[in-house]
């Protein structure tokens, strides 16, 4: 295997394509980042027998071959490379030689028969536009759980009807619903995907700089499911595959239903800005008091001989006054992946969830875009 490569594309690719590698492998293969060249591309692969990362880029090839390397250390190394410049790889027996300039790199090669197949990509079940994924993914993944323990709850749930695909995740403590339109293969596609969040939202900013995403769901009868996401970047394919997480995910579309008593709209980046002044006060686990009343609401934190911070912002305001304490910082990983100048909240009492959303204006009609529901924190008094 000998080749030439642009030292960013190569750097780039790499970087990408050895984050999903694992850092205490079942088998020490599988800390490995396969190169192989084909005709005029270098192909890059990792696995970990949960996710595989596909790379395919132009190369200027003089023998096609494949090696196996560390794909960390490959990563560190090409990333350290002058820029600039481009990079010559060459394997050799038992070493694969990297060269660019006057730096020159010698790394020990694995047993390439001992890496496992990677799994192929499933059958296209449509393309949407890369750019609206990666900002659906990314305000859906602001309620999946963090502790794997609950491993169910890192997920992205994927519900695939006809031109639209919702996608939601909850912690228990609050849930997220965004609905996207895409163009599917069949008209009357019905399908489910549980992604692990953290998967997903890697492969949606990865693939962000592409034209469109193909997502190719595969299921299995013994329970066994797969999904698949392509997309091409600076020239070249990129692919990832993933299992599917198993068992029943919650309810949480229904969540979304409530009846609203209270309505309220104010300025998104006002009400972040004044969250996290009024946060700075509130200990560990304790709650930022909002009360919706007379064209206002007022955020409180602290209490009793603790430090304490108030503050007022405008709000239009339509039902019934209303005074409900949030965690602050799942208020602000919700509001800060809305992308409209309006949030639009609605309440129904102070001990029920609250959804806000992100809207164009004030009196603007939510629906359609991008949920956040919250659970209130018991307040005091």
């Amino acid at each position: 295997m000998k080749f030439r490569i642009d030292r960013d594309t190569l750097a780039d690719a790499v970087g990408w394509t050895a984050r999903s590698l694992p850092t205490r492998p079942s088998v020490p293969v599988l800390t490995g980042l396969l190169l192989e060249t084909l005709g005029d591309e270098l192909h890059l692969s990792g696995f970990d027998y949960d996710t595989s990362t596909r790379a395919s880029l132009p190369a200027e090839v003089h023998d096609e071959g494949k090696a196996l390397v560390s794909g960390r250390l490959l990563a560190e190394i090409v990333r350290a490379l002058p820029a600039g410049k481009p990079v010559d790889v060459v394997h050799d027996g038992t070493k694969v030689q990297v060269t660019c300039g006057s730096s020159r790199f010698s790394l020990q090669t694995m047993p390439v028969e001992e890496y496992p197949q990677l799994p192929a990509m499933p059958t296209s079940t449509g393309t949407v536009k890369a750019d609206d994924f990666a900002t659906a993914v990314g305000q859906a993944s602001a309620a999946a759980s963090r502790d794997e323990m609950l491993p169910l709850l890192t997920g992205i749930r994927l519900e695939l009807e006809g031109s639209t695909i919702s996608l939601m995740a909850t912690d228990r403590f609050r849930a997220s619903l965004r609905d996207l339109a895409w163009y599917p293969e069949a008209s009357d596609i019905s399908a489910r995907a549980l992604v692990p969040a953290r998967v997903l939202s890697d492969t949606a900013k990865a693939l962000t700089a592409g034209g469109d995403i193909t997502i190719a769901v595969s299921t299995s009868e013994s329970g066994d499911g797969l999904i698949g996401f392509e997309g091409t970047v600076g020239g070249g394919v990129r692919r990832t595959t993933t299992r599917l997480l198993e068992g029943d995910f919650p309810r949480v579309r229904q969540l979304f239903t409530a009846q609203a008593e209270t309505v309220a709209y104010v300025g998104t980046q006002t009400l972040v800005d004044a969250v996290k002044r009024v946060a700075l006060v509130a200990e560990r686990n304790t709650p930022v008091r909002l009360t919706f009343s007379e064209g206002q609401v007022l955020l409180e934190a602290g209490s009793g001989d603790e430090a304490q911070a108030s503050e007022s912002v405008e709000a239009t305001i339509d039902g019934n006054d209303i005074s409900i304490g949030f965690n602050p910082n799942y208020m602000l990983e919700g509001l800060s992946v809305m992308t409209e100048p309006v949030v639009h909240l609605s309440f129904t009492q102070h001990t029920k969830p609250a959804a806000m959303s992100g809207v164009a204006e004030v009196g603007a009609d939510p629906d359609g875009a991008f949920r956040y529901l919250i659970m209130p924190v018991r307040l005091q008094n």
